[in-house]
């Protein structure tokens, strides 16, 4: 009886595919990679035209040996590894490891682990495609390069264990950019105006907006514009000058793609990047539900294409008019965007949009339970019709000043029955517009003013960074949750609540990369090299030749660098801190955690302290000496030497010069010293 080895990355789906197939398939796993460069040099020969040397990765010799056993039993052997470059590269060197002949590799390859289309899978088998291997072994190559070059220098220069990476480089530029804007941001006053009106024979209120005047839109930046305002609007008529009626149709979102996922599981379950791949992988390699056996619910969920195919399509139309009925079926079924699409891949969806959420979720988790729900409800809501608004808006005239209010009804709810978004609040809302008419009659009551002031751009979140990354076409979907977990882990930067923030180490880092490698971090020279290597995976560029161009100039970079940057190698700063245990005075050094005094006589003494630098400023609140502290992340901060007793506290460095409008404490806001009160707004040049 003939016997067929079906070989998987991941144990999780061989008991998954197993029943799939009858008794002549044997599926074995690889767990993941078999070979790959090595760990202790570069694995490179940069001499001999970049070939790069490959090795069994260690723990990997068990895996393989069993592996052979089942080839040599095998008549025929399938390389079912996932449907992307890097599952391509993992059959190649599979086939590679067991010295399969090109006439007996059969690959294989499936969006979903379902029964149809693991067997359709196994009745159109193919050869390995070497423009995929080569894709990923460019940028392994190119990391590779990048890491090991870079890193050892980071290590001479800012001590320690650090690293550095093609994508994470760029990724940590972008915070350190934000968390500067954020810094020299000067916060602007502005003010806002509304209008109070009785409704005449209603008992409701309407709430209007100052919009400007006859010329146009208005902004009133300080209270002597908005008294001047006032001051014209004393004992002026009101009336409506125009009410306008419209429909505004709001379409339905596009299925999930693999970043798309990241940033609403992020919004809505609170789930880190890391998190969501991790569940979403469970949900693709196969899930034990009640009366259907282990089945895979997803598809495949690394991919940045949103095209559904047609079979999901259509099953998603008969599902659609059972439950809701005709009127709430896509009119123009979700097409693919204008992006590259990574490997022709589907969306994330459900593999049978008929197991809905409640009938699974006494078999899933409550955390798979919650994925599968909103990926569900997403690909759903994607094949439903649009949602229909009414909207009404009124302008209301007093003397030459305009006054606007509006508001929208929902006429169809569409998709919106099955997947609401966070609605995109209007400041014009106003349900008491629904109650005017041409007739209505205002009575003027009262204006509500406020101050405000404008806000600095939000820190990142995991989400906005992916957000991010994918708008600037830095990394692929598969590399945005490692590249955060990387420079987490390094403690470049810290998470507080969901908000990213820069240590001081992820600065050091970052200022070392921006002077000595700009283009390894310039956002432009990232994607375009992003670009290059999605060229390579078409077959339409040769990856050696990206690899010849990329190493010299980072070769003669490194070097450069390691030349010019000792100059600025950071030595370890004596300290007028007595060492209580030999008498020595202590240095200041660099841990993964920042600096930290330490005993110069290490071996023989070994004492260290924590470190308190002097920001060489006064505490505004008490007299003594300003300190620069980090929280328990590592988020620098400015306290008073005196804490707990004293409290003062900043983000931002204080001055020792007073605000000469109101004599309180000034900040230092990038070359701007800024008044710490804000409704005082005094500003002037360091």
């Amino acid at each position: 009886m003939a016997k067929y080895l079906v070989i998987v990355e991941s144990p999780a789906k061989v008991k998954t595919i197993k029943k799939f197939l009858g008794s002549n398939y044997e599926v074995c796993a690889s767990n993941g990679h078999v070979r790959d460069l090595p760990k202790s040099q570069l694995g490179v020969d940069v001499n001999n035209d970049y070939e790069p040397k490959y090795i069994t990765i260690r723990g990997k010799g068990d895996v393989l040996a069993k592996l052979r056993k089942e080839v040599k039993k095998a008549d025929k052997v399938y390389l079912a590894t996932d449907p992307d470059r890097e599952g391509e590269a993992i059959s190649w060197h599979l086939a590679n490891a067991l010295k399969l002949e090109d006439k007996d590799i059969y690959r294989i390859s499936f969006n979903e682990i379902t029964k149809n289309a693991v067997k359709a899978s196994l009745k159109e088998p193919r050869k390995i495609d070497l423009a995929l291997v080569d894709a990923q072994q460019s940028r392994r190559i190119l990391d590779r390069m990048v890491g090991y070059s870079i890193s050892p220098l980071l290590w001479q220069k800012v001590k320690r264990g650090l690293s550095a990476g093609r994508v994470q480089s760029v990724a940590l530029r972008i915070i350190c950019d934000r968390e500067k804007e954020i810094n020299e941001f000067i916060s602007e006053e502005y003010w806002s105006l509304d209008a109070i009106f009785d409704i005449k024979g209603t008992k409701k209120n309407l709430v209007a907006k100052f919009y400007g005047d006859e010329n146009g839109k208005l902004d009133i930046h300080n209270r002597e514009e908005l008294d001047k305002i006032l001051k014209a609007l004393k004992k002026v008529k009101y009336s409506i000058e125009d009410i306008k009626k419209g429909e505004r149709v709001k379409r339905a979102p596009l299925p999930f793609t693999t970043s798309t996922l990241q940033q609403e599981a992020s919004k809505i379950l609170n789930f880190t990047t890391q998190k969501t791949m991790r569940i979403a992988q469970q949900l693709y390699e196969g899930v034990d539900v009640e009366g259907h056996g282990t089945i895979g619910l997803i598809t495949y969920l690394r991919t940045d294409s949103t095209r559904v195919a047609d079979e999901a399509q259509a099953m998603a139309e008969a599902f659609i008019e059972s439950k809701y009925g005709k009127e709430y079926m896509h009119k123009d079924m979700a097409k693919k965007d204008g992006k590259k699409i990574q490997d022709a891949h589907e969306a994330i969806r459900p593999t049978d949009i008929s197991l809905t959420p409640t009938m699974v979720k006494d078999s899933l988790s409550r955390e798979q339970y919650r994925m599968y729900t909103l990926i569900w409800k997403r690909f759903v809501a994607s094949q439903m019709a649009a949602a229909l608004y009414e909207t009404i808006s009124i302008k209301i005239k007093g003397g030459k000043y305009i006054f606007t209010a509006a508001t929208s009804n929902v006429k169809f709810d569409g998709f919106m029955s099955v997947y609401s978004e966070e609605e995109e609040k209007d400041a014009l809302d106003s349900k008491a517009v629904n109650f005017i008419t041409d007739k209505t009659e205002l009575n003027f009551v009262e204006f509500d003013e406020k101050q405000h002031f404008t806000q600095a751009p939000p820190h990142y979140t995991e989400a906005s960074l992916v957000k991010a990354l994918e708008e600037l076409g830095i990394g692929r979907p598969s590399t945005y949750a490692p590249t955060i977990t990387t420079i987490l882990a390094r403690r470049y930067i810290v998470k507080e609540e969901k908000s990213l923030y820069v240590t001081e180490l992820g600065e050091a880092v970052n200022d070392i990369m921006v002077k000595a490698f700009p283009s390894i971090v310039d956002v432009n020279f990232t994607a375009n090299l992003e670009g290059l290597l999605d060229k390579i995976g078409e077959g339409v560029v040769n990856w050696k030749t990206v690899v010849r161009n990329f190493y010299p100039d980072l070769d003669e970079a490194v070097k450069l660098a390691e030349a010019e940057l000792e100059n600025v190698k950071i030595e370890d700063e004596v300290s007028d801190v007595i060492c209580e245990e030999c008498g020595r005075n202590m240095v200041i050094k660099y841990g993964p955690h920042g600096k930290f005094l330490a005993c110069p006589g290490f071996p023989d003494c070994r004492n260290t302290k924590p470190y308190l630098e002097k920001a060489g400023v006064a505490c505004p609140k008490c007299g003594k000496e300003i300190i620069i502290r980090k929280t328990k992340k590592g988020r620098r901060y400015y306290g008073c030497e005196g804490a707990p007793e004293c409290d003062y506290m900043s983000w931002q460095k204080p001055s020792n010069k007073k605000c000469p409008n109101c004599n309180g404490a000034m900040i230092e806001k990038g070359n701007k010293l800024v008044c710490s009160d804000e409704n005082c707004g005094y500003i002037e040049n360091k």
